[in-house]
């Protein structure tokens, strides 16, 4: 398996985090997502995901996998273990919306393309993306923790081992330190963040270890 991406894409993050909890090899093929005005809009790249962006799962055989929740969901079905989905379905569906405050509601406000977008037609500095940064995943992140607030505490987000949401939290929580978002209000955001990385899947997925960071 290839697998196309950027070290500080936070799509790409989740996938690394769930492929080293899985134990699952792939090859690694850097997307530079500035580099030359993007190497993600070049032809060669649009052929194998037109959407131009990352991730992208080459599988043997040709299949191409895109959009990160349906590549994770594809792991969590092919290598089932360790499950990242509760086997409950109410459960499940509790993870799965929580996921989707980060991927839904946050990362595609926060997605480079919006960003370059702000700097170029609105002219907003770097100032100015942060504070749009800051009001959206302050917001979104705030929603997250309030559904944790409601729960029972325990270790990560849905249980003692962790699973789809840890994988969704940690590389949005990165973004936020990226941009500097106040968690201050969010304990259970932080502790269980602080959990995950001191994991070795977690910490070996870390956009500073990848061969590609800069």
């Amino acid at each position: 398996m290839r697998f196309h991406g950027y070290f500080r894409s936070s799509s790409s993050y989740r996938c690394r985090i769930a492929c080293n909890l899985k134990g699952v090899e792939y090859d690694f093929v850097s997307v530079h997502l500035t580099r030359d005005g993007g190497e993600q809009k070049g032809a060669g790249y649009k052929a194998l995901n037109p959407q131009g962006l990352v991730p992208a799962f080459e599988l043997d055989g040709g299949e191409v996998l895109t959009q990160s929740p349906a590549i994770l969901e594809w792991l969590d079905e092919t290598c089932p273990e360790p499950k990242l989905l509760p086997d409950d379905p109410v459960e499940r569906a509790h993870v799965r919306a929580f996921c989707a405050v980060i991927a839904c509601e946050i990362h595609p406000l926060q997605n480079l393309r919006v960003l370059q977008y702000l700097r170029g037609e609105y002219g907003q500095d770097q100032e100015g993306v942060e504070a749009w940064c800051q009001r959206w995943i302050g917001d979104g992140l705030a929603a997250c923790e309030a559904l944790l607030a409601k729960r029972p505490a325990q270790k990560f987000c849905f249980g003692d081992t962790p699973g789809m949401a840890d994988v969704y939290l940690v590389p949005q929580v990165f973004s936020a330190a990226r941009f500097k978002v106040d968690l201050g209000g969010m304990p259970n955001l932080r502790r269980i963040a602080e959990a995950c990385n001191d994991l070795p899947a977690f910490a070996e997925a870390h956009p500073s270890q990848q061969p590609d960071a800069e």
